[in-house]
């Protein structure tokens, strides 16, 4: 059944084309998550399709007596309301019918009314209403039911929306990234509720496990056409390589008949035969084909990191309290160089305030922080960027300098940086506030970067990062050399560049795990006991480790040696498959055949230290 039809829609802003001509169906029992680079118009697809926004061209058509709701990044609530009022302030079809079943028990002469009420009050369940929705509420952290909206941060706002809607069961759901600001445990629940519910979703997220472990189909729009994949988000990569592989094969074909017909115009006479006049247009179709080479503009990462000495960052017996709620209690970490750690825990239990603690930016109660002389910090804030009023995109980089310093001692404009991360020049005049928000987060980023930082520390930098942006901040941070700590509930992106998590449990409890978040996560389950069932003792895994033959610092070690492996096995595969299809140029053959053989040889180190790792995890 189709609940909605998006018809040949089209937007621009001034002489800027978001797209055209764009079209595709949602139909019952769908769950469609829509993926594109940021700047392309995500957002303001979904303000079209929910009617906050008009197209310039083309229509939305949406089945009649259908109920869709949307969960906007800014919700719409009532600032004077409580929590539980703005439950009942809302357009929910249970809520009238309990008040037509409040009404029939005023009147009980009408014996009919009061059947008909009560007949309805067990067709849509409503006994259990105020179950049901005190049980959202709860999942989300939002237990104080007489808290005022007003009285809310931005993030308890999102999710009393999000509450709101998940009570209200709308037959179509709307929503532009739903998992920024809920923590793990909200992510995982809210998984789990959209993998049972009957619900149709249509949804803008980065989240990837999200996108995994809910989606059954992703529209990708790229280079301005759209794309239609019936599967989670592994089908979607795998059958995205397939197809830019072929339509690469077919671009090749196209420029080698290109260059054929070419020469075959240059030679004909300006007379033309019917049959010469077909081929000539033949030619035109061939020389757009061969011309519409994919554009990969990709986010170019790279710094000229600060010399890192002995001394990184030491805590010694560090406190910190707010009232009664304890954040630390005489917490000691050393930090060695390379380390790239992970930070989870509930909202509340002071993650936030580690990092300023950290940064200095707030002091202990009690004990000290100790910075090493080398050490420059990098520190991307949940906050973001803060500009001047009217200030341009190419003002904010040029604070740091017309030109900035890269590696081996090369520099590289403002203006270039910026194109770098994908601002082209017309872009870098634009004025700060036009941006969207995942353009402010590259952009901020890039301030971040830039300051060549040796211990960079990340706030939940992926909020609204496109995923294409999100794997090149990956493939970078695989390879920084400095040390890294992040803050971040994308357990996708953790478990690609962190070695080891500190886990606040809250009241000041940290634990140190060894391993990534799928790794923890794995670990929590198999502790948590059965029904009647006592729970499991939970051993120290670095302790464990340490006991199978492995040192912690043994241990990370193995697993980054695990990624290494696996990149570059895929990077000689990549360049063996150009030699035997022949397609490194004559002047190129020596330089891919020494950077093969260079591969080679890492590739055998690693290996070689992966087996000496291995023999000794089983002694």
């Amino acid at each position: 059944m189709n609940y909605l039809s998006v018809e040949n829609i089209s937007k621009s802003y001034g002489e800027r084309v978001l797209f055209e001509n764009l079209s595709f169906g949602i139909n019952k029992d769908q769950k469609i998550a829509f993926v594109a680079k940021n700047g392309t118009g995500k957002t303001s697809i979904l303000r079209i399709i929910t009617g906050e926004d008009t197209p310039d061209n083309g229509q939305i058509v949406m089945r009649k007596d259908i109920k869709m709701a949307f969960l906007s990044q800014e919700p719409n609530l009532q600032s004077e309301l409580t929590i539980e009022e703005s439950i009942f302030a809302s357009d929910n079809d249970i809520l009238k019918v309990i008040e037509q079943y409040e009404k029939a028990l005023e009147n009980p002469a009408d014996e009919e009314a009061y059947q008909k009420a009560f007949d309805n009050m067990d067709r849509h369940n409503a006994w259990d209403f105020e179950t049901q929705y005190k049980q959202i509420l709860f999942k989300l952290k939002l237990e104080d039911l007489k808290l005022k909206v007003k009285n809310l941060s931005g993030g308890q706002k999102k999710r009393l929306a999000l509450a709101i809607i998940l009570i209200n069961k709308p037959d179509l759901l709307i929503l532009d990234e739903p998992t920024n600001h809920l923590d793990l445990e909200m992510i995982e629940w809210l998984e789990n509720y959209f993998a049972k519910e009957n619900i149709t979703l249509f949804m803008v997220t980065h989240d990837r496990f999200f996108l995994e472990r809910v989606c059954n189909e992703i529209i990708e729009l790229d280079n301005g056409k759209l794309y239609q994949y019936k599967g989670n988000y592994s089908y979607y990569l795998a059958k995205k390589e397939e197809r830019i592989a072929s339509e690469n094969a077919s671009i090749d074909k196209a420029q080698n008949l290109f260059v054929k017909e070419l020469e075959w115009m240059r030679r004909q006479p300006k007379a033309r035969t019917t049959k010469s006049k077909s081929r000539q247009d033949d030619f035109y179709v061939i020389k757009e084909k061969a011309m519409s080479r994919r554009k990969e503009n990709v986010v170019e990462l790279e710094i000229n990191m600060e010399r890192m000495g002995s001394k990184i960052i030491e805590l010694h017996k560090v406190s910190k309290k707010f009232s009664d709620r304890v954040i630390l209690n005489g917490f000691d970490y050393t930090f060695n160089k390379g380390e790239r750690i992970g930070i989870i825990g509930k909202n509340g239990t002071g993650k936030s305030t580690f990092l300023n603690i950290l940064t200095q930016t707030i002091q202990p109660d009690n004990g000290k922080v100790v910075i090493g002389e080398t050490i420059k910090v990098g520190y991307y804030t949940q906050a973001g960027i803060n500009p001047k009023p009217e200030q341009k995109v190419i003002d904010i980089i040029k604070e740091y300098g017309e030109y900035i310093p890269l590696t081996k001692g090369r520099t590289i404009s403002a203006g270039a940086l910026l194109e770098r991360f994908l601002f082209d020049r017309k872009k870098q005049h634009d004025y700060v506030e036009k941006l969207s928000g995942g353009e402010l987060k590259r952009l901020y980023l890039c301030t971040v970067l830039i300051q060549n930082p040796n211990f960079l520390i990340l706030d939940e930098p992926t909020n609204d990062l496109d995923i294409v942006t999100l794997n090149v901040l990956e493939s970078f941070l695989l390879d920084y050399p400095g040390c890294l700590l992040v803050v971040s509930h994308d357990r996708y992106f953790m478990d690609k560049i962190v070695d080891h998590l500190f886990v606040f449990r809250g009241n000041g409890v940290i634990e140190d795990f060894p391993g990534n978040y799928s790794d923890w996560r794995t670990y929590e389950d198999s502790a948590e006991p059965e029904k009647d069932e006592t729970p499991k003792e939970k051993s120290n895994w670095k302790e464990k480790q340490v006991k199978q033959g492995l040192t912690f610092q043994e241990q990370k070690e193995f697993q980054k040696i695990e990624r290494e492996i696996k990149d570059l096995e895929a990077e000689k595969a990549k360049i063996e498959t150009l030699f035997s299809e022949g397609k490194v140029a004559d002047n190129d053959i020596e330089s891919k055949a020494n950077e093969l053989q260079k591969v080679i040889e890492t590739l055998e180190q690693k290996e070689e230290r992966w087996f000496e790792l291995s023999a000794k995890m089983e002694e």
